[in-house]
Formats: structure tokens, sequence, C-alpha cells
């Protein structure tokens, strides 16, 4: 799972660097010499539909996602691991959902042979089979968390589950940003 996460954040920022590239080279063109490349929002909306699905399944497996830390720390074991399996199974069912979606998308899509209203006029076939497949990245990254989630909840292991699903530690957060300075 690491790997993927390794990949995806590489695949992630190297999107993102190339659109930032693209939109300072269109602003600058457009600025000083009254042409616009065409497309670039187009590119945009692209890459953060690529983009999107690659960090959040990088998030799950690095235990990165945003936790609302209120209450958290004050429950005991038990409760926090009830809560910690709650989020990661209502993630799982909402990259479920979005992978349908995706998924009955792309299929009118291609049924349509539908064309972005853009001047490019793309098939959008084309960057849809890209978002679908990245939905599907992080469709596998929350079910192989689901099936950890639901095997420590049937056999109870609590410390089991926070580890697994639960967010790290402020030592485990430490650890890892001196490991990636020691790296650099």
């Amino acid at each position: 799972m690491e790997v993927i996460a390794r990949l995806s954040s590489l695949v992630f920022g190297v999107t993102m660097l190339l659109l930032s590239v693209a939109i300072t080279v269109e602003t600058v063109v457009r600025k000083a010499f009254s042409i616009s490349l065409g497309g670039v929002d187009e590119l945009s909306g692209y890459a953060i539909a690529v983009g999107a699905p690659l960090a959040f399944a990088m998030a799950l497996v690095e235990r990165s996602h945003i936790r609302i830390n209120l209450l958290y720390g004050r429950l005991g074991p038990r409760l926090r691991a009830l809560a910690d399996a709650a989020a990661a199974l209502s993630l799982t069912a909402i990259a479920v959902f979005l992978a349908v979606f995706a998924w009955r998308t792309f299929t009118e899509t291609r049924t349509y042979q539908s064309l972005a209203q853009t001047p490019w006029a793309t098939p959008l076939v084309y960057p849809q089979a890209l978002w679908l497949a990245t939905l599907g990245v992080f469709l596998l990254v929350a079910l192989v968390l689901a099936w950890r989630v639901l095997a420590r909840l049937l056999r109870r292991d609590w410390a089991g589950l926070e580890i697994v699903a639960g967010p790290g530690s402020v030592e485990e957060e430490l650890r890892a940003e001196l490991e990636d300075l020691k790296r650099r």
C-alpha cells in the first residue's frame, strides 16, 4: 500500500507542478502578447479530477486525513477504535459511491461520444478514463483499509484498529518528519 501512496503522491505532485507551469505561461503570454493558448483551464480541470483521488488514496495510506480531535483524545480505547472504524468505513462508502458515479458517467460519455465544450473539443472518454482509473486506486486503498478494519472489529482488537485506522500520534508524525528530513 505504501508503494501506491508514494506513486500517487509523485504523480499528483508532478501533475500539479506541470499545471502551475502551464497556468504561468498562459498568464504571461496573455498579458504580454494578448494571445491565449486556450485549453489551460480544460487541462486544469482534468488535472484536478485525476489528482484528487490520488491524494485521497495517499492520505488514507499515510493516515493523514483531517480529523477533528476535540473529543477523540478524551474517549477510551474502545470508543476511539469505533470512531476510527466508522471513519474508515464511511470513507470506503464514499469511495464506492464515487467509483460507481464515475463508471456511469464514463459509460454514458462513451455511448454518446461526448465532447468537451471547449476549443479543443476533447473526446471526454479519455480524461474520464483517467479519472475512473484514479478513483479505482482510491477505491482499492479504501477497500483494503475497510477489510483490515472489519477484521479487527470482529476480533475486538481495539489497539490494532487504532494502529490501522486511527490518526497518527504526535510522536509518529514527529518521527516521520525527522526521517523525511534525514532523507533530504
